[in-house]
């Protein structure tokens, strides 16, 4: 995986859904058209909102390990995902050579992917030919995941797409009724308008302090998990003081799926 600047990927923070999204024409779709506006990578690197373990720790780097179905009460179909990817072992060795001495990494080498990162990377990615390797989540203090991404950021100008995915807002049990098309409480809107404002205007400081600052809260991540990837995304950008761009916007049983990209 050597260096080739013409390869330089960009970052991208996206809502990933329950297994349900993999049934979904419209995000589905959005998800697709999406990964065709990016030179396909040579390898992913994604942090999904259902790994917190500190210290940081990266998954397996083979597809001997199992899929992780960290849900429950839906289709038996889902069970039975596969996405048997390829070895990412040299990936592995590039994350930690980016991280230095100053933030080691632990190999955990029996966890497989969760369905935070293998279900959007099904529908972006469905022919399995790229190597993913996921991350954990060691902190949710916002400037330290920011700090990660910058740390993070050398892997782009080797063909890596940083990912991380979760979820703009993520309210589950403030939702009064699950559909997919269910209208966005007042908590969920207000929490994404905000949101998407300040990455408008490159405010990270004040996105940085949304459990104080933003409207809807904490309806909006009683947990913070699903926000928390963001703020990686954000630290892998070329540019902290250009503004990130909205890929995909709109609403998924009423939560924000706003996802976005930084070059």
């Amino acid at each position: 995986m050597s260096q080739n600047l013409e390869t330089k990927m960009p970052a991208l923070y996206i809502g990933h859904g329950a297994p349900l999204l993999l049934d979904d024409p419209v995000w589905t779709k959005q998800l697709k058209d999406l990964a065709k506006t990016i030179e396909q990578p040579k390898a992913i690197l994604i942090v999904s909102a259902h790994w917190e373990a500190a210290p940081l720790m990266l998954g397996a780097t083979d597809f001997g390990a199992p899929l992780i179905y960290d849900f429950g009460g839906f289709d038996p179909k889902y069970y039975n995902i596969q996405y048997k990817t390829p070895d990412s072992a040299a990936l592995a060795q590039l994350v930690h050579s980016v991280l230095g001495d100053n933030q080691n990494a632990v190999d955990n080498k029996s966890r497989g992917l969760d369905h935070g990162a293998y279900v959007p990377l099904m529908t972006m990615y469905p022919d399995a030919n790229i190597p993913v390797l996921q991350m954990s989540i060691p902190t949710h203090n916002p400037k330290e995941l920011f700090k990660l991404g910058q740390r993070l950021a050398p892997l782009r100008d080797h063909g890596v797409l940083i990912v991380g995915s979760g979820f703009l807002t993520h309210g589950l049990p403030y939702l009064k009724e699950f559909r997919i098309e269910a209208t966005p409480p007042a908590w969920s809107v207000d929490f994404d308008l905000w949101a998407q404002d300040a990455m408008a205007r490159a405010d990270l400081d004040t996105l940085m302090n949304y459990k104080e600052l933003a409207p809807g809260m904490p309806y909006a991540h009683p947990t913070v998990e699903h926000l928390s990837p963001i703020f990686v995304t954000l630290g892998a950008s070329s540019d902290a003081n250009v503004a990130a761009d909205v890929v995909i916007d709109g609403y998924w049983m009423g939560l924000a799926k706003t996802s976005i990209q930084v070059a």
